[in-house]
């Protein structure tokens, strides 16, 4: 069955209600802090996995207005993001950024390890490794040409689908009890009192939203919007490509420390509870969309050895975000919210990670500086270094 844009939007709506009715309900995706939209995402795409092996029916979504959401929340991330956070921010950005390249190298031998003693072969490792975790499926579908054609891997593309796809799945689940741990246990509190980057407090229902309000931010929105889509244009027409929602994050940082100090009386939505609930509702349904899409039957032939691979994964990213990425952070509130977001970057993706974030911050409060060191790590940097990482660990094997 082919559903519209229309009826992918109405059933991602739907998987959202799941995933808030399912955390309400069970205590354990409540207090661990596990996604709405991964929840409501994963239960949905069991079901449809389910309603494929039984009956042999399958459904088929139109998912542009999906790309559409991801490009309109990165550009609310960016127009969040005051130069003065991001000034304060600067070291913690540098700090993460090397420890992320730090765990490209670790994390490709880590699978390189368990591939070889499975028997899948050590080029296999990488696929299973940054390309594929790091990388997320983008990257997992633009590399497996080079690994069928040069390296003979011919269900490349399969493995790294499965790879990226468990991975999304798995950082969108440990995030969260990562944080709860590190903030339980060190006592943690977050310094910064104001309203959340992204999503509405749990504790704090009153906060002003208005008509007025909703209009000026999704008109602000909509022009950022339009300024990251041309400044991808001219970036592509000068030979360097770049994911349209990095020049929308790029965009909105840049007219929200602009705008608002050469026009003083403009109302600007950094900081609303507005702009921060635009940015909860784009990506919740970015992320309902992603996972509620998952064609798991496609997988199963390699869960097997896909699982024992992801499972070292697992181990070695949580031992490496509670004990290096929280300590060296600066072991405070905004650490532990970086390591629940860094978890979820490291096996899934940016949207993962910031999914991760989110659940925390409604719970225990703001944390704005992690909201702008993580997407940029993520979104940008990791890229271009994981690209550089690949090439030279498949160059040193060959």
């Amino acid at each position: 069955m082919d559903l519209d844009a229309r009826q992918t939007v109405i059933l991602a709506i739907f998987v959202l209600f799941l995933g808030k009715y399912l955390n309400r309900k069970i205590a354990f995706f409540r207090e661990y802090n596990i996604p709405e939209p991964v929840t409501g995402g994963v239960l949905v795409s069991l079901l449809l996995g389910l309603v494929y092996f039984l009956f042999n029916f399958n459904f088929e979504f139109q998912l542009r207005s999906r790309d559409t959401l991801l490009i309109v929340f990165f550009t609310t991330i960016g127009l969040s993001s005051k130069f003065s956070t991001l000034l304060e921010g600067g070291r913690s950005l540098v700090i993460l950024l090397v420890l992320a390249i730090v765990y490209l190298f670790l994390q490709n031998f880590t699978g390189i390890g368990v591939a070889t003693a499975t028997g899948m072969g050590a080029t296999v490792g990488v696929l299973g490794g940054s390309v594929s975790l790091s990388g997320g499926h983008g990257t997992a579908i633009a590399w497996s040409p080079i690994f069928v054609e040069q390296y003979k891997i011919m269900n490349a593309t399969e493995i790294g689908i499965a790879c990226a796809t468990f991975g999304l799945v798995l950082g969108g689940v440990i995030g969260g009890p990562i944080a709860k741990y590190l903030i339980q246990r060190h006592k943690l509190k977050p310094s910064d009192q104001t309203n959340l980057t992204v999503g509405v407090s749990n504790h704090n229902s009153a906060q002003k939203i208005d008509v007025e309000s909703v209009l000026n931010a999704i008109l602000i929105v909509s022009i950022a919007t339009g300024v990251g889509l041309r400044l991808n244009d001219l970036f592509v027409y000068l030979g360097l490509n770049l994911p349209q929602f990095v020049t929308a994050l790029f965009a909105g940082i840049v007219m929200t420390n602009s705008i608002p100090l050469l026009f003083k009386g403009i109302r600007w939505p950094t900081g609303t509870p507005t702009l921060a609930l635009l940015s909860d509702l784009s990506l919740g349904l970015f992320l309902a969309m992603s996972l509620m899409s998952l064609q798991l039957w496609t997988l199963v032939d390699l869960a097997g050895p896909i699982l024992i691979l992801l499972l070292a994964q697992v181990i070695v990213v949580v031992l490496f975000v509670i004990f290096v990425v929280f300590k060296l952070m600066g072991r405070d509130y905004d650490a532990a919210i970086m390591s629940s977001g860094y978890a979820g970057l490291a096996l899934g993706a940016t949207p993962t990670a910031i999914a991760n974030m989110t659940a925390v911050t409604k719970k225990y409060g703001a944390a704005p500086k992690a909201f702008i060191v993580v997407p940029l790590v993520g979104a940008f940097f990791i890229d271009i270094a994981n690209a550089f990482i690949i090439q030279f660990l498949l160059g040193y094997m060959a």
